[in-house]
């Protein structure tokens, strides 16, 4: 199963936005999902829970729009810069959350979050402080010597599929590599790991480092479909979203998060229509499927498949 995993995915992204209501949902699904893969390598697959990657989802978009409206940087150039910074970031916060346990791990990630989340907040005149990041739009784009409308919701969600086949192509990568051996012997038995000769430390920095990478991958792609980024993209409630997809879907399932990801968006597509409080009702079927699917639906799936 795991060798078609994959193409698999990839076949079933390419479907999703012709069964949805919306383009512009599928867009979201397809960065949301991104987002929590990078997540669940840490969380699902590591066993490190963290409640601070809406910092590096959102200095993901920070930087490329930045890069894109202030320097006048090429798209795929701003991507890259996204991209590493979020890497960065994630190397800085990671060096210090990792060096403690279980909800202190927690507790130090949402607090570093929090820091950033205020550096941006404070920085105005770079980004835009309360109002968010405006003044950059990317009309077209240029793949393989064709010019591409980027403002075509079509378009525009096959372009950014390409980034989400990289980070599963990534993802599946590491899993049948001898660190994803060792990142899963962690989440096991973390003494035991150690017993065995894992360097634990290490390990879990470049998890978290590779996790943040991936995440502020997503982040681009959201700053690219925008032309914006909201302060709230760094807030803790992103974070709390993000933890909510990733066990929606399924923890430590390859394809979950793009499931979660679609479940919470519908969820939150279709009770917005009924009440402003909606968040009410996706949180009281979000603890009915803690309870009774602790494995989500997508890796409730698979376990009854295989069973």
């Amino acid at each position: 199963m795991t060798t078609y995993r994959v193409p698999l995915s990839i076949l079933a992204l390419c479907i999703l936005p012709w069964l949805l209501p919306s383009k512009a949902l599928a867009v979201n699904v397809l960065i949301y999902g991104v987002v929590c893969v990078g997540y669940n390598l840490l969380f699902g697959y590591t066993g490190l829970l963290s409640f601070g990657h809406a910092a590096f989802f959102g200095a993901g978009a920070y930087i490329t729009g930045i890069a894109i409206g202030q320097f006048g940087v090429p798209w795929y150039l701003a991507v890259l810069m996204g991209v590493a910074g979020g890497a960065v970031l994630a190397f800085i916060i990671g060096g210090m959350s990792t060096r403690t346990r279980g909800i202190y791990f927690s507790m130090v990630t949402l607090a570093l979050a929090q820091l950033v989340y205020y550096v941006a907040l404070q920085a105005s005149s770079w980004t835009g402080g309360e109002n968010g990041l405006r003044g950059f739009t990317v009309n077209k784009i240029n793949l393989f010597g064709f010019d591409i409308n980027f403002l075509d919701p079509v378009n525009k969600y096959y372009v950014l599929m390409v980034f989400a086949a990289a980070a599963l192509w990534l993802v599946s990568r590491i899993l049948n590599s001898p660190f994803g051996a060792a990142i899963e012997a962690i989440r096991e038995n973390e003494r035991r790991a150690r017993t065995c000769g894992y360097d634990v430390e290490r390990t879990k920095l470049l998890s978290f480092t590779l996790s943040g990478t991936i995440c502020a991958l997503g982040g681009t792609m959201s700053a690219l479909h925008l032309a914006f980024v909201p302060l709230e993209s760094l807030h803790y409630l992103t974070s709390g979203m993000i933890v909510m997809m990733t066990l929606l879907g399924g923890a430590s399932s390859f394809f979950g998060p793009f499931i979660g990801a679609l479940v919470f968006l519908l969820m939150e597509d279709v009770f917005s229509l009924w009440t402003s409080h909606w968040q009410i009702i996706v949180g009281s079927i979000f603890v009915l499927f803690v309870l009774f699917l602790p494995k989500g639906i997508w890796g409730t799936f698979l376990s009854r498949v295989v069973r």
